[in-house]
């Protein structure tokens, strides 16, 4: 199938991938560009896995503040290169970041920041609640476990729905930008802020 330059050109505007790998996934899609940029966007996903490992020490340090300064967050944002940081990709991401901190207000970067107590005490205490409900012991855990995923999707960044959409969690949203810049990209820490407290 003979694929055109303006095929190219508008996959190109939908995923910001390189013209070769536009042209390349068009061809495996049989010029479907849906399916050309699902492609696309699995083979990003899979490189930004292999990139997870690679230092990252450069970045931002962004700041949201809401309203009228009563509420705000700084978040430290890393990757590996200055040049991506300076990216308006990079930037638009530690914002979007701030923002969810602000608004979400998380309380841990990624689920392996969560102390083993923390789990243990909310495990614990939701397996309770099912067997005062009259569960089974084994109903019991699998109730927790329910419960515990919704536990880390509320206080761990990386988990949470995003807030301008919520059909991808930031961790997600994150994944997608390291598939556009090549680049490993890490939510080093945060803070939140609320005036009075």
């Amino acid at each position: 199938m003979e694929i055109s330059a303006n095929q190219v050109k508008e996959l190109r505007a939908r995923t910001g991938a390189g013209v070769m790998d536009c042209r390349n996934a068009l061809e495996e899609a049989g010029g479907d560009l849906e399916r050309a940029q699902m492609l696309l966007r699995a083979k990003g996903l899979a490189a930004a896995a292999r990139r997870s490992g690679r230092v990252a020490k450069e970045g931002l340090v962004t700041a949201y503040i809401h309203g009228e300064g009563r509420l705000g967050a700084l978040v430290e944002i890393n990757c590996e290169t200055d040049f991506v940081a300076r990216t308006p990709d990079f930037k638009s991401l530690a914002h979007d970041i701030a923002l969810q901190v602000t608004a979400s207000d998380p309380r841990y970067v990624a689920r392996e920041d969560v102390p083993a107590d923390v789990i243990g005490a909310e495990r614990a205490a939701y397996a309770a609640k099912a067997r005062t409900e009259g569960k089974t012991q084994a109903e019991a855990e699998a109730t927790a476990d329910a419960q515990l995923e919704t536990f880390y999707q509320t206080v761990c960044l990386l988990s949470q729905p995003f807030i301008r959409d919520p059909n991808q969690t930031v961790g997600d949203l994150i994944k997608g930008v390291i598939a556009r810049t090549g680049e490993n990209i890490q939510v080093r820490r945060f803070a939140r802020f609320r005036l009075g407290e």
